[in-house]
């Protein structure tokens, strides 16, 4: 930054970062004022730009209170400043936007109801009054109603609702809260809502459309509901009957529903609340938390079916608000689409698909340009860790370690997936999109290739993407680039990239992921890995013991295949065999014939890949516990085996062992395996589930001090990582090691990551530095 010793009568001042749509020209306006300067602000496509006059003084106050009072929303990266040779104005003013680019575009995300407009949507005495399209320069929709930078009306899918006099006179008022406020709006010149019967047209607008939903809530029924960023099917989280017809019509038979509620207090009656529960709830990204349930928690039992916690949230939207206000009491409310298939965020597909689900719709008619469903936290070791990134986060962008040379793609993977920009220094995360597994969400994948292309002004010349052949992502990328234009990254090292370079690593370190399947450089399929790392490249020193997957996919759907794959194919690691006796209990819950089918295909080596994984391990151990033997979704078999453990809070771990084969450190499972199977015949399956978990912890630690590596940093990452007893219990015997461990926040460490990882490989390795 220029000092003030330097300025000759005015300066250019050029703000990059998240600038635009989070009231910084208005707040420029008003410092610029206070402090006694002429000149003027605009947006520009890529930054804020100001032309300041006054006192050296002045002029120097002025750029130190940009940086410690702006916005509580915005993030300056940089600030460049020039001198201005001009005659300065009579006043300060805001231009209009310029379209010249100018770099370093950044699109922000959407914002929840601020406490002021809440306020005037409650006051029987507000022009606003129950208006259900309130916002103002601190809160309101963004991401979601962007058409391109930069961020002015025009662009925006509000340019089809004129200002009334009114609402145009706040908008051009400095003094006003809703100055330079894009979405504003109001019931004379906004959107409104209206009631839409299942096949039907509008029957009702306004107040008569929100009654008419309310009224079916309230009697049992179910409804879908335009929110920010697509549709939401809404039901009485309270009415078991009404959260069956959610769950049979989105072909969800068991995967936990979010409930909203209308503030913190009512949060608290649903389950524990920390203080870092209550700053995500209360934030203005207004995340889906998952917290720990109380066992008289006024919901109905199909909301989170035999999982002790439950995810909460507050409303972030004003409609939200009214029908929380009328209806009093917890609403499950969750993305609206049937299983596999992305949210519909247009009133046609709505029609189609959720219409056969619902018992009408309330919509209304502002467009929404980009889908983007509820972010999901959770908090670990104390800290917010994001499993879904998603509204309210994304599309804000993060900081790559080496600066891109050139705009890449990074097409992300196939479970969770996102896609991600890197451009310069900074990588864009696009938000969560779901499962690449139907042409459905497949086009949705590449309406946020295209979306963030538009919006951050580059066409990528390089794809970075994993190297699993069958991934659509990665389909995708060697459809649409060269050869030569393509960077594969191997799977789990972009998990532990993702984690180093949002904590900023710089020096090599020892990346540990753990997930459910990926592809690994040996054709083999990986999971339980220990790689020495660097943002180009890493070693592969460590892994879990294989064990075949019987039927592919079908052991993922089942985990008693895998159960059998471990019993009757685990790797020979010169340790104990698994007897078959120990397993009598899985053998007597499953068909005899299957069993014998699997067994042959193991023996055979048909259609049985071995894999090295940790989730996979997870899986068999919940179905030898009895636990769980099919997934109705996934992870459900480890999630189930972590809420098992609950209430066994000190226990000793099952028994482990680690052996040097073929110049790495391999994990043998099977004495963990056997020691689980024999305690089990005397203890609580929650006990054992919990010596399982310590188990993992201490081998974990024990590959991180076993290894040969020059560096005491840790880095975390894969899905299996989500597992808050695991991933809490790792990073304390990590620590208490003396080695400094980090896992994902901002980034999640499950899939929805892999994006962003190979985004900073792929820049590092063109830029040549590691």
């Amino acid at each position: 930054m220029m000092t003030s010793a330097a300025v000759r009568g005015g300066l250019r001042i050029a703000l990059h970062g998240v600038v635009q749509g989070v009231g910084f020209r208005p707040f420029v306006y008003r410092t610029a004022v206070s402090c006694g300067l002429t000149g003027d602000v605009r947006n520009t496509s890529g930054h804020v730009e100001i032309h300041a006059f006054g006192s050296e003084p002045a002029l120097a106050a002025f750029l130190d209170r940009l940086a410690r009072e702006a916005p509580a929303e915005a993030r300056i990266d940089r600030v460049e400043t020039s001198p201005l040779d001009a005659a300065p104005p009579a006043g300060f003013g805001v231009r209009t936007s310029s379209d010249v680019d100018g770099g370093g575009r950044e699109s922000p995300p959407d914002l929840a109801t601020c406490d002021a407009c809440l306020r005037e949507l409650f006051d029987p005495l507000d022009r606003r009054y129950r208006y259900p399209f309130i916002n103002c320069t601190d809160c309101g929709p963004r991401a979601t109603i962007v058409a391109d930078l930069p961020y002015d009306r025009s662009r925006t899918t509000m340019s089809g609702f004129p200002m009334c006099p009114a609402c145009a006179a706040e908008y051009r008022d400095p003094a006003d809260r809703r100055f330079h406020a894009e979405p504003i709006a109001c019931p004379a010149c906004g959107p409104r809502l209206c009631w839409r019967t299942v096949g039907g047209g509008p029957i009702a607008y306004g107040e008569d459309a929100l009654a008419e939903a309310v009224a079916i809530v309230d009697t049992g029924g179910v409804i879908a509901v335009k929110g920010i960023g697509g549709y939401q099917i809404v039901c009485d989280a309270q009415n078991e009957a009404a959260v069956a017809r959610v769950r049979a019509g989105k072909c969800r038979p068991r995967k936990p529903l979010a409930v909203m509620v209308p503030d913190v207090d009512d949060a608290a009656r649903l389950g524990f609340l920390g203080a870092t529960e209550v700053t995500l709830l209360t934030g203005t990204a207004r995340p889906i938390v998952l917290v720990w349930r109380w066992a008289n928690a006024p919901l109905a039992d199909g909301v989170a079916p035999a999982l002790p916690e439950v995810g909460v949230f507050l409303p972030y939207s004003p409609l939200h608000h009214l029908l929380l206000r009328e209806l009093g009491r917890p609403l499950v409310v969750t993305s609206g689409n049937r299983g596999g298939e992305p949210i519909a965020i247009d009133p046609d597909t709505a029609r189609a698909v959720l219409g056969p689900l619902t018992d009408g719709i309330l919509d209304h008619d502002r467009p929404v340009l980009s889908r983007y469903d509820d972010s999901v936290a959770r908090v670990v070791a104390g800290a917010p860790r994001l499993l879904r990134r998603a509204r309210g986060y994304a599309p804000a962008s993060l900081a790559l370690p080496a600066p891109a040379p050139e705009p890449v793609l990074a097409v992300g993977a196939h479970l969770k997936h996102t896609a991600a920009l890197a451009v310069g220094d900074r990588a864009v995360l696009g938000p969560h999109t779901g499962d690449l597994e139907s042409a459905e969400t497949f086009a949705a994948f590449e309406q946020v290739v295209t979306r963030l292309g538009r919006l951050w002004a580059v066409r990528p010349r390089i794809a970075a993407h994993d190297p699993h052949p069958g991934y659509l992502s990665t389909q995708y990328a060697t459809a649409r680039f060269p050869r030569g234009e393509r960077v594969p990254v191997q799977h789990h090292h972009a998990h532990v990239v993702a984690t180093a370079a949002e904590h900023g690593v710089r020096e090599p370190f020892l990346g540990i992921a753990y997930d459910g399947l990926g592809y690994g450089d040996d054709g083999t399929l990986w999971g339980g890995e220990i790689l020495l790392a660097t943002y180009t490249g890493f070693r592969r020193v460590g892994r879990f013991g294989r064990a075949p997957l019987p039927g592919g996919a079908a052991a993922v759907r089942h985990p008693a295949r895998m159960a059998l794959g471990y019993l009757y194919g685990a790797e020979d690691l010169g340790g104990q065999a698994i007897p078959d006796a120990l397993a009598a209990g899985l053998l007597g819950r499953l068909d005899a014939r299957e069993v014998d089918v699997v067994r042959r295909m193991v023996r055979r080596g048909l259609n049985a890949p071995l894999v090295s994984s940790a989730g996979r391990l997870f899986d068999a151990v919940a179905s030898l516990l009895g636990v769980a033997d099919d997934a109705g979704y996934e992870g459900e078999a480890a999630i189930l085996l972590e809420a098992a453990a609950a209430g066994h809070e000190t226990v000793d771990a099952l028994r482990w062992r680690l052996v040097h084969r073929d110049g790495l450190w391999v994990y043998d499972p099977a004495p963990t395996i056997v020691d689980a199977l024999e305690r089990a015949a005397g203890e609580p399956v929650g006990m054992v589930a919990a010596r399982f978990h310590a188990a993992l912890a201490e081998v974990t630690v024990a590959f991180a001090e076993s290894v040969q590596c020059p560096t005491r940093t840790v880095c975390l990452g894969g899905g299996v990582f989500q597992n808050r007893r695991l991933a809490e219990a790792v990073l304390a015997g990590l620590r208490a090691a003396g080695f400094d461990a980090y896992l994902g926040e901002r980034v999640p460490v499950n899939d929805g990551g892999i994006s962003y990882g190979q985004a900073a490989v792929a820049a590092a390795r063109l830029a040549g530095k590691g």
